[in-house]
């Protein structure tokens, strides 16, 4: 009985993956990449970005990016958009101490597909604004210090989205912009 168990699951395993990999591949249309008039909404999450160098440890980050691509620019497309997000980091050398920074940016980025079928790979620049607070309990007089300020921001980015249908795949992204590095899905209307 054991024997046969010890059988079986690798074999529905195996069969799963060929399934999965044939229904990949059976798509009767390919997914084209990114171009004028497409929009796309990704959703990810990561190394969060260290704005105004007060934080410690490595912060999480989460972005939202809304992009539509605008027109032709050689081989590839611009695309203007806009995303929200934040970057956290708690710990450090106070008690309690944390900073955030909350994001608004708009964005615009370069798409070229390598002729890859579902493969839009891209590079590009934000700016907007940060909303950024930082602070920790005081232990002497049992207050809180707390900072807010709010920062410009700046970022630069490179990624690569891959389509498994024509309306959804996966995305990552690396640069200095709300994340550092980032991995997600991404949504294609």
């Amino acid at each position: 009985m054991i024997m046969k168990k010890s059988i079986l699951i690798p074999t529905i395993l195996v069969a799963m993956i060929f399934g999965a990999t044939s229904t990949v591949s059976a798509q009767t249309k390919p997914v084209t990449p990114f171009k004028p008039g497409t929009v796309t909404l990704a959703l990810g999450v990561g190394v969060g970005a260290q704005y105004k160098g007060n934080y410690y440890n490595t912060g999480f980050g989460t972005k939202a990016a809304l992009e539509v691509g605008v027109w032709k620019a050689g081989p590839g497309t611009i695309s203007i958009g806009g995303q929200v997000g934040g970057s956290f980091s708690n710990n450090g050398p106070y008690n309690d101490y944390k900073a955030r920074t909350f994001i608004v940016a708009g964005r615009s980025a370069w798409h070229y597909g390598w002729q890859v079928p579902g493969l839009d790979t891209y590079a590009g620049l934000s700016a907007g604004v940060g909303f950024h607070n930082y602070g920790w309990k005081n232990g002497n007089n049992n207050n809180d210090d707390d900072y807010n300020e709010v920062i410009p921001v700046l970022g630069a980015f490179v990624g690569a989205s891959y389509f498994v249908t024509p309306k959804f795949g996966f995305n990552a992204e690396a640069g200095y912009d709300i994340t550092q590095v980032q991995a997600g899905v991404i949504f294609r209307f």
